[in-house]
């Protein structure tokens, strides 16, 4: 038997990886153009979110600002994965440099924790807004919200790093991902060595945002008794705190259901319900997200109707 080709550090940078997960995909032309439209999709609705918060100083609010932020980070994350894909889409070999792998797994991954970080820093503004409304000025000040803004995307660049560091000191002895994206446990998987740092790493990053979500599920509870005995604020509550419960549910179980499956997922499963369940997280909040906060909260809603009246 032939020992696994080895390429080592120096080596890995100019090696191109197959994303073999693509090699089924026909008819081609079909999922170009299903790609395509989905991808000018989201950029038109969390543009024109973006857009209308920026332009109306009444929306020039906290609340809004944080919005505004999360539909950044739905332009972030699909412009990691929707460029890359159509190009291979396009291409009859469907491989990817190692440097284009590893950067499109970053961008991902990155997208997720800031998508959690912004997720928590909505819900503790929306517990400050119905628990303690007298304080809400004083502890949501504009320093507050920048200094947030800030946190939402310096802390899971500064945790994604390390990660990025562990995996391209590892030797690889393969370059098949059997994916339709780069993701990094899949280029550990490529390894001769064991992933052990890789592995214990992923879990703390996992665990650190796990518990973002417990903070969430914490100042949800604080909410519902606060709205208890109160129409107003269940009025509020269902306005404002609706769509975001409903958004982070929705990415919670698909990110979960994502790092669980490339770790322990059967190559058995149907690989049309593994390429689903793949980019479902890719397409469902970017348009999800701007729908719900764009139609529910009814500033905003009124706000995109007077412009589309205009027109």
């Amino acid at each position: 038997i032939e020992p696994p080709l080895l390429y080592d550090n120096r080596t890995s940078y100019n090696l191109m990886l197959t994303l073999s997960g693509m090699k089924n995909l026909e008819p081609k032309s079909v999922f170009i153009i299903l790609s395509l439209s989905v991808y000018l999709f989201i950029i038109l609705l969390n543009t024109v979110l973006i857009v209308t918060i920026i332009l109306n100083k009444p929306l020039h609010e906290p609340m809004y600002l944080f919005i505004c932020n999360l539909c950044f980070k739905e332009l972030y994350r699909a412009t990691g994965f929707y460029p890359s894909f159509l190009y291979l889409l396009f291409s009859s070999s469907h491989v990817i440099s190692y440097i284009g792998c590893m950067t499109q797994s970053f961008i991902i991954y990155t997208s997720y924790m800031c998508e959690y970080t912004t997720l928590v820093i909505m819900a503790y503004d929306r517990y400050v807004a119905i628990c303690r409304p007298l304080e809400y000025h004083r502890t949501i000040s504009t320093h507050t919200v920048a200094k947030a803004l800030l946190y939402s995307w310096a802390f899971p660049f500064i945790m994604g790093f390390p990660n990025v560091i562990i995996t391209s000191l590892l030797p690889l002895c393969g370059s098949e991902i059997d994916r339709l994206y780069c993701d990094n446990w899949s280029i550990v998987k490529l390894s001769c060595l064991p992933g052990t740092a890789s592995n214990i790493y992923g879990f703390i990053v996992i665990g650190v945002f796990l518990a973002h979500g417990v903070i969430v599920l914490l100042s949800y509870q604080r909410l519902i008794v606060a709205c208890r005995n109160s129409a107003d604020n269940k009025n509020k509550f269902m306005q404002t705190c609706g769509p975001h419960l409903l958004s982070l549910l929705n990415f919670t179980v698909a990110v979960l259901f994502d790092l669980m499956f490339s770790r322990y997922g059967s190559k058995e499963f149907p690989e049309h319900l593994r390429n689903f369940f793949q980019v479902e997280i890719l397409v469902i909040p970017p348009i999800l997200n701007p729908l719900m906060y764009g139609l529910k909260l009814t500033e905003v809603r009124k706000r995109l109707f007077q412009k589309c009246k205009k027109y």
